[in-house]
C-alpha cells in the first residue's frame, strides 16, 4: 500500500472502535449472555467463580475475586490491608483518579512520588525519598500496558515492611520480566471497563492475589462485610461482578493475548512510520511485555496537533490532563504547580493515538499522513 492514503476513502479514525470487536464474536457473546438470562442467576452465578479460575490462571496467580468496578478492585484491596485513617499511600500523580480516589475514600493520605518522563511510569528512588513513618503501602500504576519497574519497588517495600498493589487496570496482558502484571504485589487490580484489552459491557472489575488470607477478607467484603449473609464482621461494600459481565468476559479472555499481540503490532507500526519526526514515541523498556491499552505520543506543540487531527476526523485524547496532585478536590494536601516536574510537562505534551486490533493498516496510514502534515505546515 502507498504511504500516501486518499482522504476520501477515510471518514473517521475512531480512537476505538468495539463495534468491531464486537461483530467479530456477536454470535458467541449473545450466547453467553442468553444463558445468563436462562438461568436468572444475575448475582454471583457460577459464571463469576468460572471466569475468576481463569483469570487467576491467566495470571499466574492463586486466586481472584470479581468485583464492580477497577476503582472497586482498588478499594477493597485497601481496604483488606486494614490501610485507614493517618495512613499514607505512595502513588504516581500521573494516573487516571480512581487510583487516588481509593486512597482517599478509606480515609488515608496519597502521597505522589513523580514519574520517570520515558515510560511516565513512577520512580523507585522517589518512592523511597517519599516513605514516612505513616506509609503503609504503594501503589505502581502500570500506565499505558507498561508495567512500572517492579524489582526496584518491591524491594523498597521489603526493606520498609510495606504493602504493595500493583494498579494493572491498563495492564491486563503486560508482562514485567516474564511474570503477568498483577502477580507480583501483594494484590493486583484490573478493570474491564469496556475500553480496555480485557473489556465487558458495562463495569467489571478484579483483584489478584496470592494469600488465601486476603482472598478470602476481599470475598467477604465485596458482599457489604458479610459473611455468612446478615452477619456482619466488617464493613464493606456492594462490590460484585454481575454474572452478564463474568459470561461475557469468559468468552473473551481466549482472545486477549491475540488482541495484545496485534495491539503491539499496530504500535510498531506507528513508531516505525513516525520516527523522522519532531516526536516522542513510546519506549517499552527491554524487560517489558507491553500491552498498549493506549499508544501515547509525545509533542511539545500537543494541543495544535490534537485539533488539527480533531480537524480531519481522527480520535486522539489527552491521559490526563490534570495531574493528581493538582486536582481541585486535592487541595488540602497542599501542592502546588512545580512540585511535579515530570509528571506536569507529561500533561502538557502526551498524546493517544488511535489503537485497538481491528484498526486498519489503511486507517493507521491516516493517522500518519495526517500527523505529518501537521509538521509539514
Amino acid at each position: 500500500m502507498s504511504s500516501t492514503v486518499n482522504e476520501k476513502t477515510i471518514t473517521k479514525v475512531p480512537l476505538i472502535d468495539l463495534k468491531r470487536q464486537y461483530r467479530s464474536m456477536k454470535e458467541e457473546l449473545n450466547s453467553a449472555i442468553q444463558d445468563v438470562l436462562e438461568s436468572q442467576a444475575f448475582i454471583l452465578g457460577p459464571q463469576v467463580k468460572e471466569f475468576e479460575d481463569l483469570f487467576a490462571s491467566y495470571c499466574n496467580t492463586n486466586h481472584a475475586i470479581g468485583v464492580s468496578s477497577g476503582t472497586d478492585a482498588l478499594l477493597l484491596a485497601l481496604k483488606s490491608l486494614g490501610i485507614g485513617d493517618g495512613d499514607e499511600v505512595i502513588t504516581t500523580p500521573f494516573t487516571f483518579f480512581a487510583t487516588v480516589e481509593a486512597i482517599c475514600n478509606v480515609g488515608a493520605k496519597p502521597v505522589f512520588a513523580d514519574i520517570d518522563p520515558e515510560t511516565y511510569n513512577i520512580r523507585p528512588d522517589l518512592i523511597e525519598k517519599s516513605i514516612s513513618k505513616r506509609t503503609k503501602a504503594i501503589i505502581p500504576v502500570h500506565l499505558y500496558g507498561q508495567c512500572a519497574d517492579m524489582d526496584q519497588i518491591l524491594e523498597i517495600a521489603k526493606k520498609n515492611n510495606l504493602r504493595v498493589i500493583e494498579d494493572s487496570a491498563q495492564a491486563v496482558g503486560a508482562e514485567y520480566r516474564g511474570k503477568k502484571a498483577g502477580s507480583m504485589g501483594d494484590l493486583g487490580c484490573f478493570s474491564f471497563f469496556p475500553s480496555k484489552n480485557l473489556g465487558g459491557m458495562g463495569d467489571g472489575g478484579m483483584v489478584t492475589c496470592n494469600s488465601e488470607e486476603l482472598e478470602e477478607l476481599i470475598h467477604m467484603l465485596r458482599i457489604h462485610g458479610g459473611r455468612p449473609k446478615n452477619y456482619h464482621a466488617s464493613l464493606g461494600i456492594n462490590g460484585r461482578l454481575d454474572t452478564i459481565q463474568a459470561s461475557i468476559l469468559i468468552k473473551k479472555l481466549g482472545h486477549l493475548d491475540d488482541w495484545c499481540d496485534k495491539r503491539r503490532q499496530k504500535a510498531s507500526y506507528y513508531t516505525e512510520k513516525l520516527k523522522e519526526l519532531d516526536l516522542v514515541t513510546p519506549k517499552v523498556m527491554s524487560f517489558n511485555k507491553h500491552a498498549f491499552h493506549l499508544y501515547v505520543i509525545r509533542v511539545k506543540e500537543r494541543d495544535g496537533l490534537m485539533e488539527h487531527l480533531k480537524a480531519n476526523n481522527i480520535g486522539c485524547a489527552v491521559y490526563y490532563p490534570v495531574p493528581q496532585h493538582l486536582q481541585e478536590c486535592l487541595a488540602d494536601l497542599g501542592h502546588k504547580e512545580g512540585d511535579m516536574p515530570e509528571t506536569e510537562m507529561a500533561a502538557k505534551e502526551t498524546l493517544a493515538l488511535p489503537v485497538f486490533p481491528e484498526i486498519t493498516e489503511e486507517e493507521q496510514d491516516y493517522v500518519i499522513e495526517s500527523v505529518k502534515d501537521f509538521f509539514s505546515s
